[in-house]
């Protein structure tokens, strides 16, 4: 089985520090390629894989200010599609753009949709339906003009996080800063718990960041570490009393919480998006509705075990188990089984 798997750009494969796609990609490949897949990533060609790396960015444009986004993500997407015929499918999960392509090769084509940053893109999607299976992150993230060939969860490197049994003092926000992701609310959750915070993430929107954000960072109560590595992730998130996630937006996965209870820290969320699949409430942190169940539930954590919260990731959210996903969705298509316009459902 050849495999393509087309990557985004914006960020290298996988990522310094922030990057979630990138991140899934290069899980996907690399379990792949241990499962004895032949497989080509096309990525940035600073990229890292133990797979065939296939290139013509440079960098990633997220960390090249000089760097057009469209002239390279063009040029990167034709750069795959112009070699389909190497190929017995190509795995895309690059949002859209590519699906304008899909109808000048044979080669069968897997999106994967890693939830739909405006309903002004659908059409597209809708489009070219007769030409990429479909794959959602989560049951929450469907829509429902489409088909779709499976359900696949993403899946974390296990390894790369140590399940602590103690915590310790304090609570966590670990993800972008911007208005979708709850960080003033988390900041008003720990202040009303009376709990110190730390915040770690890319500045996604400054001028949120300087009224909302910046203005409460004392380095005290509140701290802003910035975008943190693997190492550093795997100590805040672990160290922690609870991961705070009060979305704003129906969140289609949640990286973060999953990684959060491999550390073995439970996870207050707002019950938006794919939360009530991510968390076992009750059992692996709290879905409340308000700040201010929030805050009842900052002295309710103490009462969960964080053993089981490793133990729900690693029966649901491992990176064998997406691999697992997405390798019956490959062998579907190519023995004709799935076909287009005839998914899962």
């Amino acid at each position: 089985m050849r495999i393509a798997l087309l990557a985004p750009i914006a960020w290298r494969t996988p990522p310094r520090h922030y990057g979630p796609w990138e991140r899934v990609v290069s899980l996907l490949c690399e379990g792949l390629v241990k499962r004895g897949t032949d497989v080509t990533l096309f990525a940035t060609r600073d990229s890292q894989t133990s797979g065939r790396l296939a290139g013509v960015c440079p960098t990633p444009w997220e960390e090249d200010p000089e760097r057009d986004p469209k002239v390279w993500e063009c040029l990167h997407i034709a750069h795959c599609f112009e070699r389909a015929s190497e190929f017995d499918l190509i795995h895309s999960h690059f949002d859209f753009l590519p699906l304008t392509y899909s109808r000048l090769v044979d080669t069968p084509l897997v999106t994967t949709i890693h939830g739909f940053s405006s309903p002004k893109i659908l059409p597209v999607y809708v489009e070219y339906a007769d030409r990429s299976h479909y794959v959602s992150i989560s049951d929450a993230d469907r829509a429902p003009e489409l088909s779709y060939a499976a359900t696949v969860h993403h899946g974390i490197d296990l390894e790369e996080l140590t399940l602590r049994e103690t915590p310790g003092e304090g609570l966590v926000f670990f993800g972008r800063l911007h208005p979708d992701k709850g960080v003033a609310e988390a900041i008003e959750i720990a202040r009303r718990a009376g709990r110190k915070l730390v915040i770690a993430g890319i500045i996604q929107d400054r001028t949120y960041f300087a009224e909302e954000v910046e203005p409460h960072v004392d380095g005290q109560s509140v701290s802003y570490v910035g975008p943190v590595g693997p190492e550093e992730r795997d100590r805040l998130l672990g160290g922690a009393e609870s991961l705070l996630h009060p979305i704003r937006f129906e969140e289609p996965f949640g990286l973060s919480v999953v990684e959060a209870m491999a550390c073995g820290t439970p996870v207050i969320a707002f019950r938006r998006g794919s939360m009530p699949e991510v968390i076992r409430d009750g059992v692996t942190g709290f879905l409340v509705e308000t700040v201010e169940e929030a805050v009842a539930a900052v002295a309710r954590v103490g009462e969960l075990d964080r053993r089981a919260c490793r133990r729900w990731v690693e029966e649901r959210f491992s990176q064998r188990r997406m691999v697992d996903g997405y390798l019956d969705v490959y062998s579907r298509i190519l023995s004709g089984e799935l076909r287009l316009g005839r998914g899962a459902g």
